[in-house]
């Protein structure tokens, strides 16, 4: 293969070693060649579309980046870094191959816009590989829901006992959380989705290409308006690295409340072994390692964020050689989320409550004293005075080491007169939770419908 540089015309002296090995992108960014290909094709025949190329020159280019692909993908092809990055060894390649028309293939743009479009188009299929893994993770969550449809558990605040939730309620949570994600990816899908080849280096070109003709042929929804903002853009980098980073932060959150949970002092779940590891020294040991690992790695996607946005910071119109950085910290980013997502749905998936467990210690935390309080409410007392006295009615509990429901009746009379016949219908857990009402809530009618509103959505 050729070593010649494609700016090499102005220089007279050979590229200093270390140089090459310091502004290199080839060892990363080589996994772009499906795009650059892609693009590179549908530049080849806008040309001949437009009189630059002729039809046979163009239909040249086209079959021989077809071979140069097959050819990568065969683990054939050779990678140097003098080449600097993989547009320059494609180009080089064809090149090497069909000599002057091979060199025509760059007619009308530069590596900036070639650079952003190969981006683009690798952040597009990015998106909808996220997207998939996402909706595999709702339906996971969806089908342990309905695995576990009447399974009550403690609902937290600052990791106390707060109130009584059903088990489907706490999926459809993470269930609402991840369309969120997936919304956010839809919406930055659009931005995404607008063709920047043609813009050239960062003026565009005298030259009579026609712009429309390659969004047609890539499927991007539009064409870039500006040639100077092309050359600069990474806000859709920056934009769906944030996305990356939201998906990752809700999995380490949901990954924390079931290593807790799966702890001897919790004892809530049962993690799938093939999900989990063993110890070296400690024979009785299974550690959550995936869900750990789940958690960590959140940070990676955090750190590639703050990276990308330090380095798009202060950076002057048009495009500058900082922004060859953006591309190890977008793919870290989506490797990370796309693997923990991936593990996340089959964990989920694996995962058991067990029901004796909880069933055996529901009772313990007072988890109906809010809809206690919210009875006296009912009954006419005004909620700061049935707040106040259900307070003094727990710290009764405390000291007797008792349940509200285990109370004398004169008891709840002494706070109003008559509630003692009344006040049965809303102790206990199962009671509390029938008492609930509101739409969005854990009452049980509301999540079933819930459920069933999810099936349809997620089919």
């Amino acid at each position: 293969m050729s070593q010649q540089k494609t700016w090499g015309g102005r220089f007279t002296g050979e590229t200093d070693n270390r140089v090459e090995l310091f502004t290199e992108s080839i060892s990363f960014d080589q996994r772009l060649y499906r795009e650059d290909i892609l693009a590179s094709q549908a530049h080849a025949r806008m040309l001949a579309h437009v009189g630059l190329l002729t039809a046979d020159e163009a239909q040249a280019i086209v079959g021989v980046l077809a071979d140069i692909q097959a050819e990568i993908e065969r683990g054939e092809f050779s990678y140097s870094v003098k080449l600097e990055d993989i547009h320059t060894h494609i180009e080089q390649a064809l090149i090497k191959r069909l000599g002057d028309i091979g060199r025509k293939l760059h007619t009308g743009r530069s590596r900036n816009d070639q650079v952003i479009t190969d981006v683009k188009l690798w952040t597009r299929n990015a998106i909808d590989v996220i997207d998939a893994r996402l909706l595999e993770m709702q339906r996971a969550l969806l089908a342990n829901a309905e695995a576990h449809r009447d399974l009550v558990i403690p609902g937290y605040t600052h990791f106390q006992r707060a109130q009584p939730v059903l088990v489907p309620h706490y999926f459809l949570a993470y269930v609402e959380k991840h369309q969120r994600d997936r919304q956010r990816l839809a919406d930055c899908r659009k931005r995404v989705n607008v063709l920047s080849l043609g813009t050239a280096a960062l003026a565009g070109t005298s030259l009579p290409i026609d712009r429309e003709f390659v969004r047609k042929e890539l499927g991007f929804d539009s064409v870039a308006a500006n040639s100077l903002d092309v050359s600069s853009d990474r806000d859709f980098v920056l934009e769906f690295v944030f996305d990356l980073s939201l998906i990752a932060l809700h999995l380490a959150g949901w990954a924390e409340e079931w290593i807790l949970w799966s702890t001897t002092e919790f004892n809530f779940i049962d993690l799938p072994d093939a999900f989990c590891t063993g110890s070296s020294i400690m024979p009785h040991k299974k550690n959550p390692d995936v869900l750990e690992l789940i958690r960590g790695k959140s940070a990676r996607v955090a750190a590639a964020l703050t990276q990308l946005t330090l380095l798009v910071k202060g950076l002057p119109l048009a495009y500058n050689r900082d922004l060859q950085e953006d591309k190890e910290a977008l793919f870290d980013a989506f490797d990370t989320v796309s693997a923990s997502l991936e593990l996340a749905a089959a964990l989920v998936r694996g995962t058991t409550f067990r029901r004796e467990v909880i069933a055996s210690r529901i009772e313990t935390g007072y988890l109906d004293a809010t809809t206690l309080m919210e009875f006296f409410v009912k009954q006419g007392v005004p909620l700061r005075s049935a707040h106040e006295a259900v307070g003094k009615l727990i710290r009764q509990c405390e000291e007797r080491r008792c349940r509200l429901s285990d109370l004398a009746p004169e008891t709840f009379d002494a706070i109003q007169p008559g509630l003692s016949g009344k006040v049965g219908a809303v102790l206990g857990v199962a009671n509390a939770l029938a008492a609930f009402q509101s739409y969005g809530s854990t009452a049980p009618a509301q999540v079933a419908w819930q459920l069933d509103a999810w099936h349809e959505r997620l089919k």
